[in-house]
């Protein structure tokens, strides 16, 4: 699987796109993770290896504390993929509201002014 695939596949999980939420604020460990989830710590443990094999964060040791960190930068290909779309979807709605500003302007058949 190419490595945008391998992006979309992880951000598509909610628990992960919350672990990379919190990671936005700092690096954590693995425990600090998974407080506020009801799950086990092996589950957190797996949602960590998808994003990891994703490129979303990485992981370092420092003695017992192993902290993970969010590689910002990965999210780079994800956002240039989606801005093709977003320039798309930005341009029919243009032609939209040009659209519905003519028929504003355009005088309503059989009404008498």
């Amino acid at each position: 699987m190419d490595q945008l695939s391998q992006r979309f596949q992880a951000l598509a999980d909610p628990t992960r796109r919350a672990i990379l939420a919190r990671l936005a604020l700092g690096d954590q460990s693995v425990n600090t993770l998974a407080e506020p989830f009801d799950m086990s710590l092996p589950a957190v443990s797996k949602h960590l290896k998808v994003l990891e094999r994703a490129g979303l964060i990485s992981r370092s040791r420092d003695a017992q504390y192993r902290p993970c960190r969010l590689e910002a930068k990965a999210l780079q290909s994800v956002d240039g993929w989606l801005e093709d779309y977003r320039r798309l979807w930005e341009r029919k709605l243009d032609r939209l509201d040009d659209y519905l500003a003519k028929l504003q302007r355009k005088p309503k058949k059989g009404k008498l002014k």
